[in-house]
């Protein structure tokens, strides 16, 4: 059986466990990239590991964000929103499949 002071130091334990990852993720942050005119903006964007990229179709078409490495491809209706995060360092080139020339940069740091 348990005592008394035993659940107490698990409490305590697990509390602290869970301040540890609420803290790790606290400074994650969300980017914003508007889809308008046939166009990523802003094209260029820095970011860390851990931070959620969010693209915001405005046109009237289609689009994707498509990275050339594989890492993600996110289709965008119209006046759609699809986001990534982030998992590893270094920079991502991405693209639109529909119209090739839109093209993007996220560098992405630790």
């Amino acid at each position: 059986m348990f005592s008394v002071v035993r659940l107490l130091r698990l409490g305590r334990t697990l509390g602290a466990a869970l301040l540890i990852l609420c803290a790790g993720s606290a400074h994650a942050a969300v980017i914003q990239i508007k889809i308008e005119n046939l166009a990523f903006a802003p094209a260029l964007v820095s970011a860390q590991v851990g931070d959620t990229i969010e693209w915001t179709n405005a046109d009237f078409v289609a689009h994707t964000a498509t990275a050339r490495d594989g890492t993600f491809d996110i289709m965008l209706p119209p006046n759609a929103t699809g986001t990534v995060v982030l998992k590893t360092a270094g920079t991502i080139d991405y693209y639109c499949r529909v119209h090739p020339n839109m093209t993007a940069q996220i560098t992405v740091s630790k």
